[in-house]
């Protein structure tokens, strides 16, 4: 019988990994497989959750069981060694752990000082924030809108987690792309207006970007996006700070009501406007 552990977004991420290694490599379910190997059927199970923190022995049987040779291993080991971590690192392109996250969580909640909210964005817009920004390669540009604009379906769905996105006014001033980019990008925001509360720019807050994710089963996660490196914050302390920070923005945003107004001045805005703008970094 395997020891649970609690498990993060990370080790979630390489459970889920694991298990779509084994689908792919043999025929055998989780309870067939685990026998084969001879652990108990709750082990591999536990295992691919994400909520065991498996041995190197484990590791071993699990994926030579499955083929894999001495470099797969020591690539698995090296990123499950630190995957119960409170705080995990990992580079922006990856992307799985950060949409496992999204895809599970029960609740939702983020804040964006400078840019507007990927899950909101339009592809037009995201594509002229990457070529904004200059940290990914021109090639990598169209996969990565993709991958965000594919993220974006969780909203759809009828179990669709509670979403409440809290936008600072600067970033809707923050001219991304051409005019049309802009009027398309407030339009959506103003059709997803109930998901959507505009902190005013005179609002007295400081603060940098984050996201609060809660579970029905597991620990709430915090997520700081960067352009380097994305931060996965597990620790308790860190949960409380950004639970407060939510807090007060929920005391100086604007309402529904008061945020749709604001969004409307924006799609109101003559072209003009938007030219005599310019085009300005967050």
């Amino acid at each position: 019988m395997a020891t649970s552990t609690p498990s993060t977004a990370y080790s979630r991420d390489l459970g889920e990994e694991l298990r779509k290694v084994r689908e792919k490599s043999t025929d055998l379910t989780g309870a067939a497989f685990a026998l084969k190997l001879g652990w108990d059927p709750s082990k591999v199970s536990t295992l691919e959750n994400g909520k065991y923190r498996p041995s190197e022995i484990d590791l071993v049987q699990y994926l030579s069981m499955l083929g894999k040779d001495i470099d797969f291993f020591e690539d698995f080991k090296r990123r499950f060694s630190r995957a119960f971590d409170e705080y995990i690192v990992l580079v922006p392109d990856n992307l799985r752990a950060l949409a496992m996250a999204e895809s599970t969580a029960k609740t939702i909640m983020r804040y964006d000082p400078q840019s507007l909210t990927g899950l909101l964005q339009t592809p037009e817009y995201t594509d002229a924030l990457y070529r904004m920004g200059g940290f990914v390669t021109e090639e990598r540009i169209p996969a990565l809108v993709q991958s965000r604009t594919d993220r974006q379906s969780i909203l759809r769905r009828h179990n669709r987690p509670k979403c409440l996105f809290y936008i600072h006014e600067h970033a809707l001033e923050t001219q991304v792309g051409g005019p049309r980019v802009m009027e398309d990008q407030y339009a959506r925001l103003l059709f997803n207006v109930h998901l959507v509360r505009v902190v005013p720019a005179d609002a007295p807050v400081v603060a940098s970007g984050c996201t609060l994710w809660e579970f029905e089963k597991a620990m709430p996660v915090a997520f700081i996006e960067g352009d380097l490196v994305n931060v996965f914050v597990q620790d308790p302390a860190a949960i409380v700070r950004a639970r407060l920070l939510f807090d007060r923005l929920a005391e100086v945003a604007l309402d529904e009501e008061q945020s749709r107004s604001k969004l409307a001045e924006y799609v109101g805005r003559p072209r003009e406007d938007f030219d005599a703008a310019g085009t300005r970094l967050a």
